[in-house]
């Protein structure tokens, strides 16, 4: 009787252990999970953790809560100033509704990859070159619309879509640096127009006040003549100042002329 007891209390402790590890599921901390008993969805969602199912009758499906990263191919189309350019991207979303990315749609990566491709191309249509190039935080919040308004249902929420590369072709490439070297030539000249207008008005300035006064201009003279003479292998060759000859010839009008007087004549003396 005793061995029969200890039999049966085998008997259901190992069954016991069979249905627990059967039964048994651990959630992990970014997971949901979804259970479908006889392939009806229950409306409990099971949280991170340690959780139970019924074996044989219900089926537990995880799903993923983190940010998925997914880049989205280039996609080639035509602006709407007639130029031909590759644009890739890469979305960032989430699952908010488990329940809902399981049951209304198959494959909501595929779903949300898609929808991304048939939105960047429509963004392409839509544009303008110049949009694309300089102006991408509006189209990334215009693409991001259009993915998220049929992902709602989805239970998939967009968290943002970045452009990442716009490829151009060859010869709109070597236009557009043909372009930029025209431009960077004409501020070129503009700033060295500039700058010899200012020179031009300093240079005037001083020819008037050099002109205004002579010494001035002597005062220079003095300064360039050193500058000139403290280079050891320089020759300097000075012109004689036409100021001073003016000067002495002022002097020579100024004095008067003294009369010179004639010597007496020498007398011969008498012959013996």
């Amino acid at each position: 009787m005793v061995e029969a007891l200890v039999a049966a209390g085998v008997t259901l402790a190992s069954a016991g252990v069979v249905y627990v590890m059967a039964a048994a599921r651990v959630v992990k901390q970014y997971e949901r999970g979804v259970v479908f008993r006889l392939g009806r969805l229950r409306d409990d969602v099971r949280e991170p953790g340690f959780t139970m199912i019924v074996p044989f009758v219900d089926r537990l499906q995880k799903v993923n809560m983190q940010v998925v990263t997914m880049p989205v191919p280039a996609q080639e189309g035509i602006t709407r100033d007639n130029v031909t350019v590759r644009v890739d991207a890469v979305v960032y979303f989430k699952v908010t509704g488990p329940a809902e990315a399981i049951v209304r749609v198959e494959d909501y990566r595929f779903a949300v990859a898609q929808m991304a491709q048939t939105s960047l191309r429509s963004i392409i249509g839509k544009s303008e070159l110049d949009d694309l190039l300089s102006n991408r935080e509006k189209l990334n919040q215009g693409l991001e619309l259009m993915i998220d308004s049929p992902a709602v249902e989805w239970g998939v929420t967009i968290d943002r879509v970045e452009i990442k590369d716009v490829s151009l072709p060859e010869t709109m490439k070597r236009s557009m640096a043909r372009q930029a070297e025209a431009d960077r030539e004409r501020r070129a000249r503009v700033i060295n127009a500039d700058a010899e207008l200012q020179a031009s008005k300093k240079l005037a300035e001083a020819a008037q006040q050099m002109a205004d006064t002579p010494a001035a201009l002597q005062l220079r003279l003095l300064q360039t003549v050193t500058a000139v003479a403290a280079e050891k292998n320089s020759t300097l060759v000075l012109p004689f100042p036409v100021e001073l000859l003016r000067f002495l010839e002022r002097a020579q009008q100024a004095v008067p002329a003294v009369p010179v007087a004639p010597s007496p004549p020498e007398r011969l003396p008498a012959a013996e």
